[in-house]
């Protein structure tokens, strides 16, 4: 088999390549670098099966070449974090929409067995009901989320129009080790960790009552690896953890101080994911405990040891434009 990952030098995309490769696939990847690192995949750097592209999939005429052949699409890459998204919208819609849009165009033009996409439980906002299942309402609150939904519309619109075999599945807060170390204020194990690291207190937005879905990244590996060799297509799946955490716990089982933070506008209190969909029409669940994977990352946590140092004072700077365009 011939898997292609875009984005497979980042976080998530890099963990589906170790999981392709351990089941024999040939391999290959298109990354820009704006967010992955070859890092991230330097452990597989002696691996015949894996080839890497530096590419941008806003250039369709530069990554066609790389479809040929190819039998499985695994499409990760995005530009993701909130704040970045309100201040440069063109670039989150160019990648996520129109780089989308070329993938999906690519694959249609080579007969692939299955495209499967990295949606975002962002797009369902600020819920009404939780577990949040998948005919949950749809109501993005910022263009990233927005520019994700997008990118999942046109993945399915050229299954149900074009007979494409795809999947997608809206992720919720994957966590795990590889996980983004940018310079952009953003997920919270990316901040919590680099100020563990300094010494510093975990800055805990509002009052850490809120809950999230952490799900960790190889559970989502496996998510994807068993939607892609399964029969299933023209499905749309929720992948979290089967529970939700508040960031109190979370905080607990990294060990640290806190300071606490405002809230901000646009946030849910709980993000959960009712997982019944696909626990019961792929049989998968995740598998990794929150304690657990809090265990991986501390026995690697020199990963983030090159990551911003966020402080009240440095959070409060960057989230400006938060607190102005969503805190209406």
């Amino acid at each position: 088999m011939i898997s292609l990952v875009t984005g497979g030098c980042g976080f998530i995309g890099s963990h589906i390549v170790d999981r392709l490769l351990e089941e024999g696939h040939v391999v290959r990847v298109i990354d820009n670098f704006s967010t992955g690192r070859l890092a991230n995949l330097e452990h597989q750097k002696e691996n015949r099966n894996l080839k890497i592209y530096q590419m941008d999939i806003r250039n369709k005429e530069e990554i066609e070449e790389v479809f040929e052949g190819v039998d499985y699409i695994f499409h990760m890459a995005a530009l993701a974090d909130i704040v970045p998204s309100m201040q440069k919208p063109w670039e989150y819609y160019s990648s996520n929409v129109l780089g989308t849009y070329n993938v999906v165009e690519c694959a249609r033009n080579v007969g692939i067995k299955k495209l499967i996409y990295a949606a975002s439980s962002s797009c369902y906002g600020i819920p009404e009901h939780y577990p949040t299942n998948e005919q949950a309402e749809i109501q993005p609150q910022y263009p990233y989320a927005l520019t994700k939904r997008l990118g999942e519309e046109t993945v399915l619109h050229w299954g149900q129009v074009y007979n494409l075999p795809v999947v997608t599945l809206r992720l919720f807060n994957v966590y795990g080790t590889r996980s983004r170390t940018s310079g952009t204020y953003g997920a919270v194990f990316g901040v919590f960790l680099a100020q563990k690291l300094a010494k510093k207190p975990f800055t805990v937005v509002g009052t850490g009552e809120q809950t999230r879905d952490f799900t960790y990244v190889t559970d989502v590996a496996e998510a994807f690896y068993m939607t892609a060799v399964s029969g299933i297509v023209n499905e749309t799946f929720n992948v979290g953890s089967g529970g939700t955490y508040s960031v109190n716990r979370l905080c607990e089982l990294l060990g640290g101080e806190i300071i606490h933070i405002p809230k901000r506008p646009g946030e849910p209190d709980c993000t959960f994911a009712d997982t019944a969909k696909i626990n019961q029409m792929l049989g998968w669940k995740a598998k990794v405990s929150l304690e657990e994977g809090v265990q991986k990352i501390l026995e690697n946590i020199e990963y983030w040891k090159e990551a911003p140092v966020w402080t009240p004072d440095s959070i409060e700077e960057a989230t400006k434009d938060w607190f102005k365009y969503l805190g209406k």
